[in-house]
Formats: C-alpha cells, structure tokens, sequence
C-alpha cells in the first residue's frame, strides 16, 4: 500500500483558503495526481486543504472524506522565548528545543514540561489512534511498532493535509519524535511525500518512505515552489521571514 501525504498549496490563512499562487500550485498538482490510480482520497476539514484537494477531485469527479483528525496539529504552546503568550507548539528557536535530550526520543519527546502542561501526548494519540483505524480499515492493523499486513494490497490512499499535521503521520509510522520532523525536515505548498509498506515477511509490514516532500510537478510548470514553512536562508535577507 502507497500513502501519499499532500500539503496544501501556497495559504491564504486569513481566509483560510489559497493565494492566487497556492490555486496555481493545486492545479499542477493535480495534473500529477489523476495520473496515479488513487484508490481513496481524505482530507481535513480546512478550507486551504480541500480547496488544493478539490482541482484533483473535480477531474476526477471524485469526492474526499473529510477527517477532522486530519486539521492542522495546532496545540498551543508557552515557548520559552515567548513566555507572554501561546503559539503552535511545533516551531521553536534552534537554540532552546535542541537542548532538550527528551525532544530526540520517540518514547519521551512528550514528557517536557512545557508539552506535558499542555497534554501533547493525548492530542498526538488522537490523531494517529484515529489513523491507525483508517489503515485498520485497509488491512494493515498497528502491532507494536510494525503493522500486521491481514489483507495485504498495493492500494494508494492520498491525505491532502498540513506540514504539522503531515509530519505527526510520519512520526508515528517511522518512530521518530516529531520535534525532528518538525524543525529538520520542510515540506513545500503543494508537495507529496510518498510512503509505501515493505512485507518482507508474510504478514508482517512496515512503512518506509519513498519521496518526501516531491514538487516536481512545479518544476513542470517552471513554478518555483512558494517559501511557506521556510525561514530565511540567510539572516540578512530583507524579504525572507525571520519569525
């Protein structure tokens, strides 16, 4: 089985939809996607997400199913140079989370004061619980850390999604704390990241990642990938975001 995790394309957060960029980034997208004999498509419930969903699914005539577990992973957070108030838990100064042994370890990332005040780990537990179900569904049951394959298949199921959200599927899959995920991986507007089960003993799977955070369809359509999730390259750049 093949899961393809999507981003949105380029947002219009505040209305909660795309930018003129962000409509042009789905519909590249989409010209990739209806090529690839999607069995299943799901999508959160955000409007930036299903409307970069929609340019596949009216080609196709299709329709997703809206999973709420699906939204963007927006537990609020003090972080600690921002003590006054809460922002998303998942973007941090370099300098203050990679000092945390904890935030390295897949079994104790959770357990830092400031996510434990919080109950990070029981929002974490809903969204890949509720995952699980779904690839459940599908024939391949959570059993520890690998899947049990019950009805193996080479079914592709597409997640259009967010990069925070996205990156809490591939924590649980992989085993990695997603403090890594978060802060040493960047998935552009737009990308793919592909994700396929090897059974290399019958009835026992596990997933590994094939492509991550593809915009190849971008390059096709000499698009340049928008810079959303990034931070500047370099300090000096005037129009890069710092913060």
């Amino acid at each position: 089985m093949e899961l393809l995790i999507i981003r949105h394309g380029d947002p219009d957060y505040e209305k909660d939809s795309l930018t003129t960029k962000g409509w042009q980034e789905a519909e590249a997208l989409s010209e990739k996607l209806i090529r690839m004999d999607i069995n299943e498509f799901y999508v959160s419930p955000l409007g930036r997400a299903r409307d970069t969903a929609s340019c596949t699914l009216k080609k196709l005539n299709r329709e997703a199913a809206v999973c709420p577990w699906l939204k963007e992973f927006d537990v609020p957070i003090h972080r600690p140079d921002v003590p006054g108030r809460k922002i998303i838990s998942w973007d941090w100064l370099p300098q203050d989370w990679t000092k945390e042994t904890r935030f390295y370890d897949y079994e104790n990332w959770w357990k830092v004061p400031v996510f434990a005040q919080e109950n990070m780990k029981a929002e974490y537990d809903a969204v890949t619980q509720s995952f699980d179900r779904l690839l459940a569904k599908h024939g391949y049951l959570r059993e520890g850390n690998y899947y049990r394959a019950l009805d193996p298949n080479r079914k592709k199921l597409a997640f259009f999604c967010h990069f925070g959200l996205g990156c809490v599927l591939l924590s649980h899959l992989l085993h990695i704390s997603p403090m890594i995920l978060w802060h040493q991986l960047v998935a552009a507007p737009s990308s793919v990241t592909s994700v396929v089960t090897e059974e290399r003993r019958e009835g026992i799977a596990s997933f590994r990642v094939r492509s991550y955070g593809d915009i190849s369809h971008l390059y096709a359509k000499n698009q340049e990938p928008a810079f959303a999730a990034r931070f500047c390259e370099t300090f000096d750049s005037a129009t890069e975001r710092h913060d």
